[in-house]
């Protein structure tokens, strides 16, 4: 049967049904999901059949063609109702045509809308059907699902129950084994019968003390160990009393322990008692943390504070030890350093940092960029040694202690034994300080050439008997010693090959040449050498100067020395010293001013000493007094701080009067300096009521001058007749010296300061000072201007040094007559200028 081609698209189109999404009431979601394969089919399927009316059932069309037959009054025949719906619709179509009868085609029309709708309703009882199909399949699902529920339970509630036990078998362990282990310990005690024996838990915990004290992470290893094992019991006990998996479980004990509050979510009794366990714990894991996060936080700054971080510096200069002399030394170091933009400074003793930052803080002097680094730690442990890079220090200075010098130098040889020790080596030198000269051979000799050493005492001692006989040499000493003026500097000059010392001596507008290094003398350094010697190849220029790079050889100047006067001889004449004090190196001082004094001279010895025990002090000291070939010692008991024990002493009499640090008190510099003063004030004192015009400035004073003026008046009239020189120990004592202008003066402790800090810079400077000091060889020396010149003669500064070379002397300073200080290497040395013959000049020149 075909279909008509001429009828309407329509009336095709009518009897096609599009897919329709129907609606279906869900089943409510399940909890658990069946783990069986289902069988029934889905909604899509089911309604993906329902496409097109040629797909109905066959069921479905039976009826349709019944219900057809009794309302069709065309008299249609059974036969053709019931083959197929759309084959009877199809016919009744064609037996219909649309040019045909209008009632014919109302009844068609009507006979269409009754068969969708029919349709329509046995779909919908049909999708009802599948509905309630589908409905059954899920209830049995379900009912399978509940079926096997109880072996999954029986078989999650095992695993639960053991996970619980586990955990609480866990936590309770150490107290097992730590009962066994005593059971264990008693039982050995009772077969072996001795109680002396340490149990096995001593030994445990001896053990676990060890290892936290040796290790230094143990701490925080034994916290993060038991922090992983209190999540994990934790977890696990979750596990056994709530519904959760093991990772969650885990996961919520580690929160219980980051954070306390947590656990206020849980709920029942067993989880509320296991969260609030796991939490306690929580709280003492974190605070132990947070203890050891303190104690590491506190110990870094302490250490800070404390000065025991390492340092971390090259080139540096190293100071161990402290004393009075730190400050002066400090200075002295900057004032060196300044042209070089400043320089570190590390100082390591054995005292609290703070407390040597803040007497660093309290010395008036500008540190010039220089940077003062303190560390605690001692310098006989390689160790501290270490912490300060003494490896990389270019010098190593080591101070002397205050107090007893054998003490005091023992301890400078056990630092030297620990310096010599170091694995790495040292870059720089070490420069010593002694307190006693006899110790000086025992330190070089474990040293060796690495050690430069300065005897304190000894130079001290050589130098106020030098300024004794010669009054002013200590300022000039001063000049030359530190680094603020003019000092010693040694340099090599390829120009000067094959020239004579005597045209390298004035070659240096702002130098003046004192001497030679000659390489070929393996770096021997000669004072004041031959006008003919001849410079080799490697040999350096010792100068004096302002600063390393601050002169520079010129073009020779055309310069006539001239004759000397005839009167070049000076003749010794006897003198009479005064000694108030003792020191400990006092055979050295008397062996030296024995040298320097002409015969007949009188040296008067005045301390609290006894006459018997001097005698023993100094035989023992390597003095034998029969042997002194040009002094006659004196000697007088007495206190140098009563006046009635000095008014017995003839002290206008004296030409030079040394007040010595007595050794009864050179351990404290104040005490020392206080009787250093008082000594001097009562003695000028003594001496001004018994100059000759004593009646004529007394009659001033009745005039109406001051008494106060008349005081220092007589004070100066005293010191013009003698000079007397104080040994002053600590460096504030020196203003009052210098404003009362009634004594020259040594500044033991600054003076040796300079010097330490001359060598500690360049350490061959230590062969100059140890030869100027010395009995034998050059010194410095103060000489009138009448040795070289006459009254009114007009002569240039290089023409003086040419006249002072004929008896082989340097001149390398002057100070005019009414002049308070000494020039020293002066400016313009080549402008001419009138001089006086109460001028003096400071010369090089050999002692003999």
């Amino acid at each position: 049967m075909t279909l008509n081609s001429e009828s309407p698209s329509t009336s095709n189109r009518d009897w096609f049904f599009p897919s329709q999404s129907f609606n279906v009431p869900r089943s409510p979601a399940r909890r658990f999901f069946s783990p069986y394969p289902r069988t029934t089919t889905s909604f899509q399927n089911s309604s993906s059949n329902f496409t097109s009316p040629l797909a109905v059932p066959r069921t479905l069309r039976r009826r349709i063609s019944h219900r057809r037959r009794i309302q069709n009054s065309a008299g249609a025949t059974t036969d053709e109702i019931g083959g197929n719906s759309n084959d009877a619709v199809l016919i009744q179509s064609e037996d219909c045509p649309s040019s045909g009868n209008k009632r014919t085609t109302s009844a068609h029309k009507k006979y269409t809308d009754f068969v969708r709708w029919r349709m329509a309703c046995v779909i919908a009882d049909e999708f009802s059907t599948l509905n309630a199909r589908l409905r059954h399949c899920n209830i049995s699902d379900s009912i399978d699902i509940i079926d096997s529920t109880p072996e999954h339970n029986i078989s999650s509630a095992s695993l639960k129950i053991t996970a619980l036990i586990l955990s609480l078998m866990m936590l309770s362990l150490p107290l097992v084994f730590i009962k066994y282990m005593e059971y264990i310990s008693n039982v050995r005690r009772q077969l072996d019968n001795t109680t002396e024996e340490l149990s096995l838990n001593k030994r445990l915990a001896y053990r676990v003390d060890v290892f936290l004290s040796f290790h230094p992470y143990a701490k925080p290893l034994t916290l993060l160990i038991a922090t992983l094992l209190l999540i994990s019991l934790g977890g696990l006990a979750l596990f056994g009393v709530t519904d959760d998996s093991i990772a969650d479980c885990l996961w919520l004990s580690w929160t219980y322990v980051a954070n306390s509050g947590n656990h206020t979510n849980s709920e029942g009794i067993g989880p509320r008692l296991v969260s609030v366990s796991v939490s306690f714990g929580g709280m003492l894991i974190f605070a132990m943390m947070l203890g050891l996060v303190s104690d590491a936080i506190s110990e870094k700054f302490d250490s800070l504070r404390k000065g025991r971080s390492e340092v971390v510096e090259q080139n540096h200069t190293l100071i161990l030890g402290w004393s009075d002399k730190l400050g002066s030394l400090l200075n002295q170091l900057a004032i060196a350093n300044e042209s070089l933009g400043g320089g570190t400074v590390v100082v390591m003793a054995e005292r609290d940092k703070e407390e040597m930052e803040l007497d660093i803080a309290k010395m008036e002097f500008d540190f010039r960029g220089t940077s003062v680094i303190c560390r605690s730690g001692s310098p006989l442990i390689l160790a501290d040694l270490k912490k300060v890079s003494v490896s990389k220090a270019r010098a190593i200075v080591v101070l002397a202690e205050d107090g007893n010098a054998d003490q005091s130098d023992a301890r400078a040889l056990r630092t030297v034994l620990s310096l010599t020790g170091v694995k790495e080596g040292l870059r720089g030198h070490i420069v010593v300080e002694l307190s006693d000269l006899d110790n000086e051979v025992l330190v070089k000799l474990v040293g060796g050439d690495l050690v430069e050493t300065v005897v304190a005492h000894d130079v001290i001692g050589r130098l106020m008997i030098q300024c004794a006989r010669q009054p002013g040499l200590a300022q000039i000493w001063e000049d030359i010693l530190g680094f603020e003026n003019c000092e010693f500097y040694i340099k090599k000059w390829p120009q000067f090959h094959g020239m004579q010392f005597e045209e390298v001596l004035i070659s240096f507008p702002d130098a003046i040449p004192c001497g030679i290094k000659v390489a070929s003398s393996g770096g021997k350094i000669i004072l004041n050498p031959d006008d003919s010697y001849l410079l080799q190849e490697g040999d350096e220029v010792l100068v004096i100067a302002e600063d390393d790079d601050s002169y520079a050889p010129a073009p020779l100047p055309m310069v006539q020395g001239g004759n000397l006067p005839k009167n070049l001889i000076i003749p010794k004449t006897t003198e009479r010293i005064l000694f108030c004090g003792w020191r400990r190196d006092m055979e050295d001082m008397i062996l030296v001013l024995d040298a320097f004094l002409a015969h007949g001279s009188e040296l008067w010895m005045f301390n609290e000493v006894c006459e018997k025990e001097r005698e023993k002090k100094l035989t023992d000291g390597g003095l034998d007094i029969s042997r002194l070939a040009n002094i006659i010692l004196v000697n007088r008991e007495g206190n140098a701080v009563i006046r009635r024990h000095l008014e017995s002493l003839p002290l206008e009499s004296f030409g030079s009067i040394l007040i010595l640090a007595d050794e009864s008190v050179e351990d404290s510099a104040i005490q020392a300096d206080s009787r250093s003063l008082a000594t001097l004030l009562l003695i000028r004192d003594i001496q001004a009521k018994r100059l000759p015009y004593r009646e004529a400035m007394a009659s001033k004073i009745h005039r109406g001058s001051s008494s106060q003026g008349s005081w220092r008046e007589e004070m100066q009239q005293a010191s013009d007749k003698s000079v007397i020189i104080s040994e002053i120990l600590d460096p504030r004592t020196k203003n009052l010296l210098s404003m009362s202008k009634i004594s020259d003066y040594v500044l033991s402790n600054e003076l040796v300061s300079m010097a330490l800090a001359m060598v500690a810079e360049d350490r061959q400077i230590n062969d100059v000072l140890e030869e100027l000091f010395a009995e034998e060889g050059n010194e410095m020396q103060i000489r009138g201007a009448d040795l070289y010149l006459c009254e009114g003669e007009e002569l240039s500064f290089y023409e003086v040094l040419l006249r002072a070379r004929q008896r082989r002397e340097i001149v390398i300073g002057y100070r005019l007559a009414n002049a308070e200080k000494a020039i020293i290497n002066p400016p313009a040395k080549t402008e001419r200028r009138r001089w006086s013959v109460k001028d003096v000049f400071v010369i090089i020149a050999d002692k003999e």
